[in-house]
């Protein structure tokens, strides 16, 4: 996969991802790829660069979001490795890219999982993921009201395509953000 430099990176984040949410979704995505690249025997700078990047286009061009993703992504000097692993988180949502390496599948579990973790922990009294456990995620995770844009079908699939419980995922996605808490306030 061609990369280009992180600080790079975060230059195209903060350009077109403007609010403070979204920037943080990158970094905590980021964050969760590069743990799971230790999992899979993975390159961690690949996977958290797709990680970081995988909104890129989801605030300024909502209604293109991973196609035009796939234009911003070439035009940063990425190759079509990356425009793949990119588009594979929008599988049957707005593309019709199949997650297909470890990568594409971590990524397309993870990703709105992450939301669902991040919202958990700051409903906690400590607003962190320091002390945040699988058994509190999978109680918001049952209550279908509580981060209600969350696709629960999605994540599942994402979880059968690794062959891991949503359990699992979900104890190693806190793992990754414990990793990275201090950088998204969690």
């Amino acid at each position: 996969m061609q990369l280009i430099e992180r600080e790079k990176a975060l230059e195209l984040l903060f350009k077109y991802n403007e609010t403070e949410s979204l920037r943080k979704h990158g970094l905590t995505v980021e964050g969760i790829m590069r743990h799971f690249a230790d999992l899979y025997k993975g390159n961690p700078d690949e996977w958290g660069l797709i990680g970081l990047l995988h909104d890129i286009d989801y605030e300024k061009f909502p209604d293109q979001h991973c196609i035009k993703g796939g234009e911003l992504f070439r035009e940063a000097g990425l190759d079509e490795e990356a425009v793949r692993a990119m588009q594979s988180h929008g599988y049957e949502i707005c593309t019709d890219v199949k997650p297909e390496s470890d990568l594409e599948k971590v990524l397309y579990t993870i990703d709105e999982l992450s939301g669902l973790i991040t919202a958990t922990a700051l409903m906690r009294p400590s607003r962190s993921v320091s002390d945040l456990t699988v058994k509190s995620v999978m109680k918001k995770w049952k209550t279908k009201s509580f981060a209600q844009g969350v696709d629960r079908e999605l994540i599942l699939k994402g979880c059968e395509m690794l062959d891991r419980t949503i359990q699992d995922i979900i104890e190693e996605c806190i793992v990754g953000m414990r990793k990275i808490s201090e950088s998204i306030g969690l």
